[in-house]
């Protein structure tokens, strides 16, 4: 091993370690905030570009996708070049291409732009986390732990508020330029504070075979959720070709990685049962949350007439409660056992969204608020317990692999959650469509009330009727994306309790 740095560099204290600790921290919070800031804006976008709201929603999921590639390349790049000079050229990297991703004129030349987003925000969370643990000292270990989970934590919240205040007031661009100088100087910050501080490497190969499997299968799988709906399913010979490559891909990609000696994704990590019940749980739980928040703003926008700021008003209300009841979960995760509080948690996340299912068509805007505003407490008893519990059966060694394992799941399960609701979500307008019409035989005698009352030539009240069918067909298809979502939910409460019983936390920094 070659230092790269200055051995005689003094460690960071005072102001000089906030300031940086700050910088780092706020790497990780641009590219969780980045994850949700598009949700809000997909019909904007999708206006602006002139394309359909469903194929806008490939903004959200080509960044979690190429993000979810790259988590697993982390190690390799840090070992190779430095964690320290990763996270730099990552920091400048995102800054870089988030402002192609503001200057570009068309979906393609953006979905462009969100891979190469998340090829290079991909890294910046797992080594923000590094970074933090490395440059605090040891007494001080929890603050690093707080500080990464608070910026993954608000990132999500903070991001349908501000997605939807620039969209509304200064234009979708400005959703991705916003953060260019933010993480410049962030960038500049590091190399003036972390100047001469370790920065160790080592020869490193990659298993470049399972990393190319990884991106066919995953590739490919994407896709074929994303153009599915859109080419009648398998009916389509590309969709078809589509699935044979993801699953050959897949087959092919478990084979190797659990042959290769030195892995891209270590699956040999699955033997340990409570490492499996606990990553399974974190991928069900959050791509179910995932689907929540991606549908949510999407319905008040489409059907019932918000503006991209209400819209994200209405979904980071759960930051609220949040954010103050996070350090009352940190205690009760060190006292209870965490599959008690994992499992309340998302159960009460069910319970919030089996509660949307009440909605009607003239829900006013706060009594859609208090579920949102409740998920905040129960959102935190999710994400704080999860990795510990996936963390305490494995051995010392295979922690960072275990880590980097469960949130790449995390990632995927958040991407194919936002394809899977979408498809779920036409697919049921339309068929409560047809429901609706042949549940109206006597809608010519509408059309003509509507005529002689509200004094509407005959095409005007056959396309007012019509747009009503529409409306509430959109209803009933969200509340029944709510019922399924509530139901994943619910099964994935039950998932902690085939871990056994953790004999003590690890306390590991990775939330």
């Amino acid at each position: 091993m070659s230092a790269t740095s200055e051995a005689g560099a003094a460690p960071l204290a005072g102001t000089k370690l906030i300031i940086a600790a700050l910088a780092i921290g706020t790497g990780n919070f641009l590219v969780v905030l980045d994850s949700t800031i598009a949700n809000v804006s997909v019909p904007t976008i999708a206006g602006s570009l002139g394309v359909s709201s469903s194929q806008g929603t490939w903004v959200i999921t080509s960044y979690a996708v190429a993000e979810a590639i790259t988590v697993p390349l982390t190690g390799w790049l840090a070992m190779k070049f430095g964690g320290l000079r990763t996270f730099i050229a990552c920091y400048f990297g995102f800054a870089l291409v988030s402002l192609y991703c503001g200057l570009t004129n068309s979906l393609e030349s953006l979905i462009v732009g969100r891979i190469l987003l998340g090829l290079t925000g991909g890294p910046i969370m797992p080594l923000s986390q590094m970074l933090l643990v490395k440059i605090f000292p040891k007494e001080k270990a929890t603050a690093a732990s707080v500080l990464w989970a608070m910026t993954s934590l608000i990132g999500p919240i903070a991001g349908p508020i501000l997605g939807g205040i620039i969209c509304d007031n200064y234009g979708w661009e400005w959703i991705f330029f916003i953060k260019v100088p933010i993480a410049i100087i962030g960038g500049l910050i590091i190399i003036a504070l972390m100047r001469g501080q370790p920065d160790p490497t080592k020869s490193a190969r990659i298993d470049a075979v399972g990393l190319g499997l990884l991106i066919v299968w995953v590739g490919s799988l994407e896709i074929l959720l994303e153009e599915g709906r859109d080419k009648d399913w398998f009916s389509s010979p590309f969709i078809c070709t589509l699935a044979v490559i993801a699953a050959v891909g897949f087959v092919a990609f478990l084979i190797w990685e659990l042959t290769e000696e030195h892995p891209i994704v270590d699956l040999r990590i699955f033997r340990h049962r409570g490492f499996t019940a606990a990553a399974v749980t974190f991928a069900g739980g959050f791509g179910a949350f995932f689907a929540s928040i991606v549908i949510l703003p999407l319905w008040l926008q489409q059907n019932m007439g918000y503006t991209a700021t209400w819209a994200g008003y209405a979904t980071g209300l759960m930051g609220v409660l949040a954010l103050l009841s996070a350090p009352i979960v940190g205690k009760a995760n060190e006292v209870f056992d965490p599959r008690i509080i994992l499992s309340i948690g998302i159960a009460g996340l069910g319970a919030m969204t089996a509660w949307r299912m009440s909605f009607n068509g003239d829900v006013t805007f706060w009594q859609m608020a208090w579920p949102t505003l409740l998920t905040g407490p129960f959102m935190v008893m999710f994400f704080v317990p999860v990795t510990d519990l996936a963390l305490a059966t494995v051995e010392p060694h295979e922690q960072a692999n275990a880590a980097g394992l469960s949130n790449f799941m995390r990632t995927l399960a958040g991407a194919f959650a936002t394809s899977l609701v979408q498809t779920g979500w036409q697919n049921a307008a339309r068929v409560n469509q047809t429901e609706l019409v042949n549940a109206m035989p006597n809608a010519n005698r509408v059309v003509g009330e509507m005529m002689a009352q509200g004094g509407l030539s005959q095409d005007q009240a056959v396309a007012s009727l019509t747009q009503m069918v529409s409306h509430q067909s959109v209803l009933l298809a969200t509340l029944n994306m709510f019922g399924v979502i509530t139901i994943v939910f619910l099964f994935a409460a039950l998932l902690p309790w085939l871990a056994p019983r953790p004999k003590g936390h690890t306390h590991y920094a990775g939330h």
